[in-house]
């Protein structure tokens, strides 16, 4: 397995790493004075809308684009590595137009949606003018005429809250009875002007509000669209839903282990620079121990991860998704202990905000819940390798 990139990628990385260093970092504290003091959590911070720009300028916009799908787009495996990049910094994605759930969103589009729905909806995503909120939900879905009527309710609609949020890729149940599991849902492109769509409040996670990217609970009461909405006919959703996922999960992977990759870096540094019994916290035997634990997980992570998004490329999403169940199981948790051992070195402040851990930490943890909870690829991949081994 050749991990060399081609010349045009290894400059984009080049490129990005150049930008995070004379851009995004110098920004944090900036950023982050902005959402202690806004009065609206959930508009687009000046100076992300300023970076915007730069990067648009420079060319490192909707780098997530994929080759199969796009003239002069990247593949799995060259675009992971520039997630991981983007993930030492939890709101750097959207300064590149490359967040979730946007990127998901336009690549469903691109996929499935017709180009009415393209020009509607994806132009103005892939510009970075509108937002994109995901509903995968069991909420029903049923026709009344030209016109599909959605009931239910919505926990944690992810990318909901912000106020450019113009459309929801909703997935919900058509066909409930259907004895094919995979044939109930669909999907449908649901504007979030719709009347009936009521954002009952914001939730969240480890006391983060998350802004402002938002995941509210919403009720979704008699909602009418168009059936010209439908992405590929009913009881397709499924299928849309593993078309999307996959990709999706190697985003959020190398993000992961950005995070886990820069915590690691805070931790070398803290530890030389903090004494106590007499010595660096460097010097002592278990810190040195949590520190080579740490840069095993996050390698065994990154290339696990490579694989997966290699194989995917190779093999499509079918063959490759032992390796995807795999890395939903191993990076969050990864993350989660190596960000976790980083905190324990900086003491007390790291629990705080004067440091990037807490927040992220609260971001691994979520990744052990969403696109599916651990115990579910674990049943999942368990089933597979028995399997495999028997035959």
């Amino acid at each position: 397995m050749d991990f060399t990139y081609t010349p045009k990628v290894q400059a984009l990385i080049d490129q990005l790493n150049q930008f995070m260093e004379q851009h995004i970092f110098p920004a944090e504290e900036a950023y982050e004075e902005y959402m202690r003091t806004t009065d609206n959590f959930w508009t687009t911070p000046p100076i992300t809308q300023a970076l915007k720009e730069k990067a648009k300028e420079q060319g490192l916009w909707n780098l997530f684009l994929p080759a199969h799908d796009m003239e002069g787009g990247l593949t799995n495996l060259e675009y992971a590595p520039l997630c991981e990049i983007m993930g030492q910094v939890r709101w750097a994605p959207e300064v590149f137009n490359c967040s979730a759930p946007d990127t998901g969103n336009s690549e469903t589009i691109i996929k499935y949606g017709t180009q009415e729905q393209k020009d509607r909806w994806l132009t103005p995503l892939l510009d970075g003018t509108i937002r994109s909120a995901f509903a995968m939900t069991e909420c029903s879905i049923v026709r009344d005429g030209d016109e599909y009527v959605i009931n239910g309710r919505k926990w944690f609609t992810t990318g909901a809250m912000r106020d450019n949020c113009e459309i929801l890729v909703f997935m919900g149940k058509t066909d409930p009875e259907n004895p094919n599991r995979h044939l109930q849902q669909s999907m449908i492109l649901v504007p979030k002007s719709t009347p009936g769509i009521h954002i009952r409040r914001h939730l969240n996670t480890l006391g983060y509000n998350d802004a402002p990217f938002g995941e509210p609970e919403i009720d979704f009461e008699n909602v009418r669209v168009p059936v010209s909405n439908i992405l590929l006919g009913e009881g397709r959703g499924f299928e849309i839903a593993q078309g999307r996922l996959g990709p999706g999960r190697i985003h959020h992977c190398m993000r992961l282990v950005g995070c886990a990759q820069r915590a690691l870096e805070l931790a070398c540094k803290r530890v030389e620079e903090r004494t106590t019994f007499g010595k660096k916290l460097s010097q002592h035997q278990s810190i040195r121990e949590d520190i080579a634990k740490m840069y095993c997980e996050i390698e065994q992570s990154r290339l696990l991860t490579l694989k997966a998004a290699d194989h995917m490329d190779k093999y499509g999403n079918k063959v490759a998704k032992d390796l995807i169940a795999a890395i939903k199981i191993t990076a969050p948790i990864m993350a989660c202990n190596v960000i976790d051992r980083a905190m324990q070195m900086h003491g007390a402040g790291g629990l705080t905000g004067d440091y990037f851990m807490a927040e992220a930490y609260n971001y691994a943890r979520q990744c052990r819940l969403a696109d599916g909870p651990d115990q579910v690829h674990m049943m999942s991949l368990g089933k597979m390798v028995i399997n495999s081994v028997n035959g």
